[in-house]
């Protein structure tokens, strides 16, 4: 039987984090019909050894690896592909998303009526440099401004979507920062939660404030045009 859940988790270079990461994500969903897909986006160093080794220990982990690097987005989209659950939920590798939480957002999404597609979190009391919360915070403001999907944290990665719900989305790299608003373009509400952060443990981050800003400028202009150039039809009619 094809479980209820499916928790996809990018990850690259985190040798330090994965065998800890996984090993909670298996205690939140314990009692639940849940898999979980670690997807290793070419890392450098142990971590999809570390992964690999974990199998036989968790048998709800399934573990794929990208020949090439192709970022957070791309690694995330090859899991949702790979998944066999309805409701998938996505978490960052490094170990800042709690995995306690992803159950109760993936619930929540299951329990709620098809016309909610997506439920984001919002971390509460962020553990990151005093930097990253003000540029964060800026860039949240200008996105929410210019595309009014009601997001407050946009860069969360603890995400609960409908996979049918994701598979409609255009895709692009860095696409995983506008879900709300890609969802929302497709017809469907999107809903948000509180959640914890906590401080990286291990590894480091791979982006800059001033490359995540570059990159940022010209994808929110993708998505406004993106937003402009929605058409819908309503609700279609089977005859």
């Amino acid at each position: 039987m094809d479980p209820d859940f499916s928790v996809v988790t990018p990850v690259f270079n985190e040798e330090g984090a994965v065998a800890g990461l996984a090993r909670e994500i298996a205690a939140a969903f314990e009692g639940l019909a849940y898999e979980m897909i670690f997807i290793d986006d070419a890392s450098r160093d142990g971590t999809r050894a570390a992964l690999v080794a974990l199998k036989a220990e968790l048998p709800a982990l399934r573990v794929i690896g990208h020949a090439r690097n192709a970022g957070q987005s791309r690694a995330i989209r090859t899991g949702v592909l790979a998944a066999r659950g309805a409701i998938v939920v996505t978490l960052d590798g490094d170990g800042q998303n709690d995995p306690a939480d992803a159950p109760r957002l993936a619930q929540r999404l299951m329990d709620a009526p098809p016309g909610l597609g997506l439920i984001g979190g919002e971390r509460t009391k962020r553990r990151d440099t005093l930097a990253k919360r003000v540029a964060s915070r800026m860039a949240n403001a200008v996105r929410g401004r210019l595309l009014g999907d009601g997001a407050a944290d946009s860069g969360c990665g603890l995400k609960a979507i409908r996979r049918e719900v994701y598979l409609r989305l255009p895709f692009f790299d860095h696409q995983h920062r506008f879900m709300p608003a890609l969802v929302i373009r497709e017809g469907f509400e999107a809903a948000f939660e509180p959640v914890g952060h906590r401080p990286r443990e291990t590894g480091a981050s791979k982006y800059t404030n001033l490359g995540r800003l570059w990159a940022s400028v010209w994808d929110l202009m993708g998505v406004v045009w993106l937003r402009a150039r929605a058409r819908h039809p309503g609700e279609p009619t089977v005859l």
